[in-house]
């Protein structure tokens, strides 16, 4: 790999973690960077996915305070998520993409809405829990976050804006803890991903490295950024970015 294609992945890397750990939105950069240092789009798909497990890595060690006592929540997200993002794995070497690559802008979308409309829908969902005098349901929750990590191991692009979305809406939290806890919950997925394209996909482990290395940099100082920005302007900036990919990926799908 020449100098300047790896310092390109380093920097895509950096951002990419960044971006992943605050808004979900790692792919954003680190998709195009592999694209344009000369992968093909399934090789630089994969090869994605592997880099950014770095990802999981660097939030773990920057959200240690958000993560303090979420230990059986932890495991109980990274179980369903894991075997979604083996699901999704499977999907990806075993079937064409087109047909649910049309569906992802509008999936990305509505997780960005979700994102904006968070706090009116939580009051509705504890209001009708009040009414019932039952608890927060845990099916829907179950179901949404195995569905996000088949999402995150077939394609991945914002799955972390999705996760955030179905986290946000099951617990009355600061922003801070459901990110940490939603970056541990897609990592589960894309490690499971990561470690089925390993052995049987096209993995550049070169670019894979390199671009991981800047990840790792990146989602270690991503949590110290949520931890000092305002709760309602980043929220409002995640769901915009959100949109703006699911614009973007559509106007692709359409040319």
């Amino acid at each position: 790999m020449a100098w300047d294609s790896a310092a390109m992945l380093v920097l895509a890397g950096v951002a990419a973690g960044l971006a992943g750990s605050v808004a979900g939105l790692a792919s954003l950069f680190s998709y195009p960077a592999l694209l344009a240092a000369g992968l093909a789009p399934v090789a630089a798909n994969v090869t994605n996915t592997v880099a950014l497990f770095s990802n999981t890595v660097g939030t773990a060690a920057g959200s240690r305070a958000e993560l303090r006592g979420q230990g059986e929540r932890l495991l109980r997200l990274g179980i369903i998520a894991a075997l979604g993002g083996a699901v999704g794995a499977a999907l990806l070497l075993g079937t064409p993409s087109s047909a649910f690559e049309a569906v992802v802008p509008w999936l990305i979308a509505l997780g960005s809405v979700l994102i904006l409309v968070r706090d009116p829908l939580r009051r509705l969902v504890a209001s009708r829990a009040s009414e019932t005098g039952s608890a927060r349901p845990t099916l829907p929750l179950t179901c949404a976050v195995l569905l996000v990590g088949l999402y995150g191991g077939y394609f991945g692009a914002a799955a972390g804006v999705l996760m955030l979305a179905v986290l946000s809406l099951s617990a009355a939290e600061p922003l801070p803890v459901t990110n940490a806890v939603k970056n541990i919950a897609t990592g589960a997925a894309n490690l499971t991903a990561a470690v089925a394209y390993a052995v049987v996909a096209p993995v550049d482990w070169i670019a894979a490295v390199v671009l991981g290395l800047g990840a790792l940099l990146g989602s270690w100082v991503g949590p110290m950024v949520v931890r000092r920005l305002p709760e309602t302007p980043l929220r409002i900036g995640i769901a915009l970015a959100g949109l703006g990919l699911a614009g973007s990926l559509w106007y692709q799908a359409q040319a």
